[in-house]
Parts: structure tokens; sequence; C-alpha cells
């Protein structure tokens, strides 16, 4: 990571650009929350490289500025991947990295059908959760859609798939979701992908 030019697209609250930088990567984050951006400043300091930007619009950054992007649980949140997955090439330099975390589709198409939502793997389709945290409830909405749709995007877009993983839990996990590893040991959660640009 050492003196790598990452850009963290979504970069929420900051923990990754937190983790980035403290190994000595160059890092610049964006959201399109400037109230997620407040804590993340609060969290990472003022000199932290911190914008508003939205992955729906032409990102505030030159051709080829980053030697890897990371997307972490931010594509969910879109219908079309096209268009910001062809800004993130646009700002990687040739041959850089978009590394990529998504919820698992396998496991949100289990879990809308044991709320007995009717789905379709195969289709792309948006659905919302209410989240409560700090006394607060919201309606947070996702897109969905079957892995080949995704890989479909990526590739549409000029990248080259290098990894795709379905990571293990960390054994702690164990200790702190024991109600979900009763039901399904194996437990399901993300996909990511490392993909190269060309």
């Amino acid at each position: 990571m050492a003196g790598r030019r990452i850009l963290d697209a979504g970069c929420g609250s900051g923990p990754l650009f937190a983790a980035l930088r403290d190994r000595g990567a160059i890092v610049t984050g964006f959201d399109s929350s400037t109230g997620m951006l407040e804590q993340a400043r609060r969290r990472l300091g003022d000199g932290a490289d911190l914008q508003v930007a939205d992955l729906d619009s032409p990102l505030p950054f030159p051709d080829g500025a980053f030697d890897d992007v990371v997307a972490s649980l931010v594509l969910h949140y879109l219908e079309d991947w096209g268009p910001a997955l062809a800004e993130l090439r646009r700002v990687l330099r040739a041959g850089g990295r978009l590394i990529v975390a998504v919820d698992h589709p396998f496991a949100i198409h289990g879990i809308q059908r044991q709320a007995g939502h009717k789905t379709d793997y195969f289709a792309t389709y948006n659905w919302t959760e209410e989240w409560t945290m700090g006394g607060q409830t919201v309606l947070m909405s996702f897109w969905n859609r079957p892995l080949h749709a995704m890989t479909d995007a990526f590739t549409a877009a000029g990248f080259r798939i290098s990894v795709i993983s379905e990571p293990h839990p960390v054994p702690e996990a164990r200790e702190l979701f024991p109600d979900e590893f009763a039901v399904k040991p194996s437990f399901l959660c993300f996909l990511f992908f490392v993909l190269h640009a060309g």
C-alpha cells in the first residue's frame, strides 16, 4: 500500500480510508453525504482529502489519477452501474485496480424469500429495509442483481476480472453473531472482486 494513490469511493465515515492511510497509502475519499463526510473528518482529521461527489455524476478527478479505487458496499445503491463504472475506470491509471465489495446476491435473495417476498434471483430489483440506529429509523433502499449482471457490467465497462472471492467470516464473528451462525454456519454475506483497468 505504501505510496499508492487510492480513491475510497463512497468512503462514508472513513474507516477504510483510515486503514489504508495507516498502511502508507495516499488516500482520497468521496461520498455524496455531507453528514458522513463530517464524521469522516472527525475520524481522520482536517488534513484528510475528502470531497463531496456522487457516483451518478462525473467525478471531480483527472483521468488516470489513481492506482487503485476501492468501492466497498456502495454500488448496491445504484440501479445502473454503467456510468459509475465508466467514471471509476476513467480515474484509474492503465492497469490500475478497482476493488469492489458487494452484498452477496444469493444471500440477499434468501433474506428476501425468508421475509415472504417473491423475488427472482435472475432479476435486478430494488428492495427497501428499515434501519434503526441511535434511536432514529430510516428507510434504506438497495438494488440487488445476480452475479452474471455484476460480471457483465464489469466487463462492459472495460475491466478484466482477476478475482472473485466469497470469504469466510473471521473467527470472532461466531461470538458476535451466534444466532446467525446457528442457522447458517457458512454465513455467505459478501462478494469481493478485484478488477483491472485495460
